[in-house]
């Protein structure tokens, strides 16, 4: 089959790989119809991370069911299915407790909770980017789907970005009529905001300084903040007289860069902690790694952001963080989509043919102007 690879920084391939086979009874094979390049992907791209060479990408998946195990009895071939990227066992204490995210059985790397497909760390799993994808205990992890091939676009973001969005206004605390600021307007960002909005906030601003990525926050109603023209949070407490946000959301990770495009890995929580109110939630959902070797210094290469922790304390603020655990959401959000109520489609930009997956991933990660989702299609 023909699948995307990791060829080195910067670099990625279409390959010939072997198909993936049924290897233990609980699997299943999935015939991939779309499969995003994800903001996550990109920190491997651009070496960023200890990926190896060869390994298949792609975390954000969904398809139609092509082979099962002789251990499934819930999932039928033929069945259209998302499949969460992350990937549970159903049976240990973090699956059974609703942390999928933090399964304690399917990833052998020493010290890491938690697999996913097609990622550095998470796990001996190919990824979807590709024709065909194996999926580890299936009827547990695979969301079922409406046949067909309505609501396509909308349905390959509840793979990662849709639940991860609304995972980080989760861990905030976010409550109708709240205030909330969200930053960074990547397709997480944005799905932080549609997802505020769908839950009754009274105000989202985004912050970022991509205009196109600020043209979608305003499409779906928040208010955008280009921090390259001035201070963020004094935008921001400018339009709210003063008093702040409510809550707010870590979209952007241990790249963050200020506006002369310098990277600052706290930059963000120092932000978020002087705009969030005082007894208020930060929702971190932007990835930050536990070692980062191109850091620009030597506690950011260890993992240590040295954010305004002394700040937050003295402001009672409180702090969520961690990978999205997808299942917590996905089904909800499916059903969101289905009755119209949520469109998380309004972030993809291009559909690709795999054959032009290098093409997408390099106009991705160097921010071209409308290139904001990237969607391919085996």
């Amino acid at each position: 089959m023909k699948a995307v690879v990791y060829a080195g920084p910067r670099a990625v391939e279409v390959r010939e790989v072997p198909d993936p086979s049924i290897e233990a009874p609980t699997d299943a094979i999935i015939r991939i119809s779309t499969t995003n390049i994800c903001g996550s992907d990109l920190h491997m791209y651009e070496g960023r991370t200890n990926v190896a060479p060869g390994t298949v990408l792609g975390h954000e998946n969904m398809g139609i069911v092509q082979e099962v195990g002789s251990g499934i009895d819930r999932i039928r071939v033929g069945d259209r299915v998302s499949v969460p990227f992350n990937i549970g066992c159903g049976t240990c204490r973090n699956c059974t407790e609703g942390w999928t995210s933090f399964c304690l059985r399917t990833n052998p790397t020493p010290g890491v909770d938690g697999a996913a497909y097609g990622y550095s760390d998470m796990g001996p799993y190919a990824g979807g980017q590709a024709e065909f994808l194996r999926v580890p205990f299936a009827d547990f992890n695979l969301l079922r789907l409406p046949p067909g091939n309505e609501h396509e676009n909308d349905f390959t973001m509840l793979s990662d970005i849709f639940p991860t969005g609304w995972h980080g206004t989760e861990l905030a605390g976010l409550r109708p009529g709240d205030r909330v600021a969200v930053f960074g307007a990547g397709p997480v960002g944005l799905m932080a905001a549609h997802s505020a909005t769908i839950r009754g906030a009274s105000q989202v601003f985004v912050v970022d300084r991509e205009q196109d990525r600020l043209d979608l926050a305003n499409k779906v109603g928040a208010t955008p903040v280009d921090f390259s023209k001035g201070d963020a949070v004094g935008q921001i407490m400018d339009a709210t007289h003063g008093r702040g946000v409510d809550c707010g959301v870590e979209a952007v990770g241990y790249q963050a860069q200020n506006r002369g495009g310098e990277e600052h890995p706290e930059i963000v929580m120092d932000s978020l902690v002087d705009v969030v109110r005082s007894t208020g939630g930060i929702g971190v959902v932007g990835v930050y790694r536990d070692a980062d070797p191109g850091a620009g210094t030597p506690g950011a290469r260890e993992g240590r952001i040295g954010f305004r922790f002394g700040r937050m304390f003295a402001k009672g603020q409180r702090v969520g963080t961690g990978q999205c655990p997808v299942m917590r959401y996905n089904r909800h959000l499916r059903d969101l989509i289905v009755s119209g109520h949520a469109t998380p489609s309004f972030v993809v930009s291009h559909e690709l043919p795999i054959g032009e997956a290098a093409r997408g991933y390099r106009n991705f990660a160097d921010r071209e102007h409308g290139w904001t989702k990237v969607l391919l299609k085996p």
